[in-house]
């Protein structure tokens, strides 16, 4: 998202307040964000506030004087890889569906020619308005992407329709609409986290695993343009409208899940860590603490990869993952033969679980490629890349 121009037009809601935080985000994934406020968004929140998020000049005035020359909604509208409003009042929604153009904003929205966004935030009562309702049919049928809004408590006191989406959702379908959409044909079923095998009601035997990488790479191939598949084991999982995302807590529930959705999926990879073991019986009440201490007899648990290796069906890619402390190159390329994958992502258990950041290799059957560490979000991208170039030729040239 690097050297991205996001315009990010600003209208006269309370729902203003949570912006500051997304011009935040955006800057940190490499966005540079240009900010238009109209007069009624500078009774909520000053231009100096979104100055000094964005680390750029604040528009607000159709003919303020410029630092140099140029017509102010002209330059914008050109400079613009995508305009997002955020958030869009009944008012500017009614304003652009019938092509009015009276002030800076709607000026430059009209003279662009990039993708659009708006994020609509008002009292339930005016956003169910038929004129409202009409209005953003129109918006949609001129190609806008329409975000939301949700339902809930309003400010107001009200409850319904007309909560700004969250941020997450504003956000990823930011990245989704300045993205290649190289994955638009594919279904992918994703699996993330560590499995948890109880004990009893209180206890469980479990992993380290948080379901980062996972989750990376769900939210990557989503806005890539993928029908994303998540089962999950996190209760941080990312769930965006569009997503399918199922939540399960052992291995065996995770299996069952896996199985029943697998003859979808064109790409599946596995890359939740569920536990080898589990206790071959569960006990009913709480076990109490003895100074005897406590035998807990384990049983293996089912092999959901080398499940999936055995069904696999012609044209679907299946990735695996390997997490090792030690002999990565030999445990990863054992696991990919034994198991019937395509690709296999291997990495150190210490360059892994619970980091932020992930550095892995990734391997096929005839070679390997390294990527460097980085933030896992950045990892995922490149695992994506490199499925993409394995889909097209079944190699993993970089």
């Amino acid at each position: 998202m690097a050297e991205k121009n996001v315009v990010l037009g600003i209208t006269g809601g309370i729902a203003v307040y949570k912006v500051p935080d997304l011009v935040s985000r955006l800057r940190k994934k490499g966005f540079n964000v240009d900010v238009i406020m109209t007069k009624s968004a500078t009774e909520f929140v000053t231009p100096l506030t979104f100055r000094e998020v964005s680390r750029n000049p604040v528009h607000t005035e159709m003919f303020a004087n410029p630092v140099q020359w140029n017509v102010a909604h002209i330059a914008l509208a050109k400079k613009a890889d995508l305009i997002a409003i955020v958030p869009a009042t009944a008012n500017i929604i009614a304003k652009l569906a019938t092509g009015i153009a009276d002030d800076l904003l709607t000026a430059t929205l009209l003279a662009a020619r990039c993708p659009k966004l708006i994020a609509p935030a008002m009292n339930s009562g005016m956003y169910n308005n038929p004129a409202c309702q009409r209005n953003l049919k129109q918006l949609a049928d001129d190609g806008f992407v329409i975000v939301g809004p949700d339902s809930g408590h309003l400010l107001c006191g009200d409850e319904g329709v007309g909560r700004l989406a969250s941020l997450d959702e504003i956000e990823i379908n930011i990245q989704k609409l300045l993205s290649t959409q190289d994955f638009i044909n594919e279904t992918v079923l994703i699996t993330a986290g560590g499995t948890r095998e109880a004990i009893d009601p209180v206890r469980f035997i479990g992993n380290r695993s948080s379901g980062k990488m996972g989750h990376a790479l769900a939210e990557a191939a989503f806005k890539r343009g993928a029908k994303v598949i998540l089962i999950s084991t996190s209760p941080d999982a990312p769930r965006y409208a569009g997503m399918e995302v199922y939540g399960v807590e052992s291995t065996a529930q995770m299996r069952d899940q896996v199985l029943s959705l697998a003859s979808r999926a064109t790409i599946i990879i596995k890359a939740a860590a569920p536990a080898d073991f589990r206790p071959a019986s569960v006990a009913q009440g709480k076990i109490k603490k003895t100074s005897a201490g406590m035998d807990l007899s384990l049983v293996i648990n089912p092999d959901i990869l080398l499940e999936l290796g055995r069904n696999k069906r012609s044209g679907q890619i299946l990735i695996g993952f390997a997490a090792e402390t030690d002999s990565l190159s030999k445990n990863a390329r054992d696991k990919l033969e034994r198991k019937n994958l395509d690709l296999i992502v291997g990495n150190r258990v210490a360059d892994a679980m619970g980091t932020e950041c992930n550095k892995v290799t990734v391997f096929s059957k005839t070679n390997a490629i390294d990527l460097l560490e980085s933030p896992k979000p950045i990892v995922a991208d490149q695992i994506l890349d490199l499925v993409i170039k394995y889909r097209m030729d079944g190699t993993l040239s970089e």
